[in-house]
Parts: C-alpha cells; structure tokens; sequence
C-alpha cells in the first residue's frame, strides 16, 4: 500500500471527483454496498436508506459542515477543510471483501485523527473504492460542535505506519513488490497544484540519505571481514573500500541539494586501508565512470 496525501481543499466536490477518476454526477449512483466501504458513524442520522445516494448527495454530505459553521476557520483564516488521503493497492494483491475494505477505511479515519473513538463530535467522513487498485478517505475538519479538528503530529509517518500493520493483518503485497525503486516507507504529498510538495524535499533527502548511509556502513563491514578472512583475497576488500569511499562523496553531495542541510552522515565510519582505487585496467575502467 502506497499512501499519498493530497493537498488540503475547500471544495468536497473536488477532492470527490478526484477520487473517482471523473466528475461528480446527480446521475451516478454510489452505494454503501460497493463504491462507499466506509463513513462517518453517525452518518444513519442523515441519511435516507429508502433513497439512492449519488456522487453529488455524497459531496454535498461531505461538504455541510462548512456550510453550517462558516467561520471554523484556523487563525490565518485558511477555509481549506477538506482532508484527502489515498492508498494505492498492489495490483497483484489478491481480491479483498468488502469487509476488509471496510476495515483499511476506519482504520485509516482513526489513525489521521479526523476518527478519534468514542467522540460524537468527530468529523464527516467516507471511504470511496472509485478507482481500480485504490482507497480514498475524504474528511472535513470541521466538526459537528464548529471545531475545526487538527491532524496529528506526522500524520504522514501515523499513516505509512498503519499501512504497514495493515499489509501484515490483511496479507497484503508491501510497496516493494510494487516494482523497483519504491521503498516501503514511501509517502506522497501534493501541493494545490498536483504534484510533490517541495517542503517534502528535505525529507526525502534525509531517508535518501540514510539508505546511503546504511548501505556504505554494510560494505565498509564487508570489507572489514575481507581483510581479516585468511581465506579472502585483498582485491575484493580493496575494491569495496573504494566504493565505500565514493558512497560517502554521493552522501555529501545529496545534503548539499537542500539549503540548510548539514554535509557530514549520520555517523562516524570505519577507518579504510586504502584510498585509491582498485588496480588492474578493468577495474580503472570500471571504477573511472
């Protein structure tokens, strides 16, 4: 499961369509059956069972709250309220009941806070299966007693932690078997405009950063055990420290990119035996690019 945060909105409308795949419609039908797996716990004070719900019923629930408390609005005045947040499913997993579906929709309302249990005051909110491979929860902060509700701390590492217990309880694929270069803890976080924040940037960085670091830490011992094996030969020892050392030249590099970004690594590393690189023209070769 991928998770991605999506900007904060003010239109639930929007951030409805978003996670169809396609416009709302007063023609479109979404039930608590199939397309709505979740909701907000008290949502049978409002809604009709004898009567269909579409889209735009569904947005228009969503988005009430702002409506009857206009002025919730944080201190800067910022009327964004509507909360978004998707999981992108592996699409080699296998199918999921409609109770499971369930299941990862409250506890992904939960563990952003917009959920807390036993409040009767939380927020409005629905979990909504309109696109293959993919959940989205839609929330709005504003409250039922005109509280504006405020996420969590790292609300983003609280989500990516759930998503990892929830592939363990429900068997689920984990992002790394999504394809290369997709690490488990990866999150996504979009600005009004669609694409990646660049207040992210430094967190990406540092994780960045500290693949690096771990990697060049498990060579460095590699080659440590190398040098002190009887049976080993020296050039491949040799040959590791040096690419240790160009690790360490890509990790300085990487923190230079963000302003403000300390260059030194997480650590202290193991003092090398050598500092040129392998001999031999093919490893020149090789090691010269």
């Amino acid at each position: 499961m991928i998770p991605t945060q999506h900007a904060l909105g003010s239109s639930a409308t929007d951030a409805l369509a978003k996670a169809l795949g396609r416009p709302v419609s007063d023609q479109e039908v979404l039930t608590t059956d199939d397309a709505i797996v979740a909701h907000w716990q008290h949502l049978g004070f409002y809604a009709d069972k004898d009567r269909s719900w579409t889209s735009v019923d569904w947005a228009r629930h969503v988005g009430d709250p702002d409506r009857l408390h206009p002025f919730a609005a944080d201190p800067t005045g910022d009327d964004r309220v509507i909360l978004h947040v998707s999981v992108r499913m592996n699409p080699k997993d296998r199918k999921l009941t409609p109770a499971e579906w369930s299941e990862i929709g409250h506890r992904l309302a939960r563990v952003t806070g917009i959920a807390p249990p036993g409040n009767i005051d939380s927020c409005r909110w629905i979990a909504v299966r309109g696109q293959d491979h993919r959940l989205d929860l839609l929330a709005n902060l504003i409250r039922e007693d005109g509280v504006r509700a405020t996420p969590p701390p790292q609300v983003l590492r609280k989500v990516v932690a759930e998503c990892r217990r929830i592939e363990t309880d429900l068997r689920l694929l984990p992002p790394g078997e999504h394809g290369a270069g997709v690490r488990r803890n990866m999150v996504l976080v979009e600005r009004d405009t669609g694409e990646p924040d660049p207040k992210i940037a430094t967190h990406w960085t540092d994780e960045a950063i500290r693949y690096f670091d771990a990697g060049r830490r498990l060579v460095e011992e590699v080659a440590h055990q190398l040098h002190i094996s009887p049976s080993a030969g020296p050039e491949l020892a040799h040959q590791l420290e040096w690419l240790a050392r160009r690790s360490h030249t890509l990790e300085a590099d990487l923190a230079s990119l963000v302003p403000g970004r300390p260059h030194a690594t997480s650590g202290a590393t193991r003092p090398l035996t050598s500092v040129a690189p392998p001999a031999g023209p093919a490893a020149r070769s090789r090691w010269s690019r």
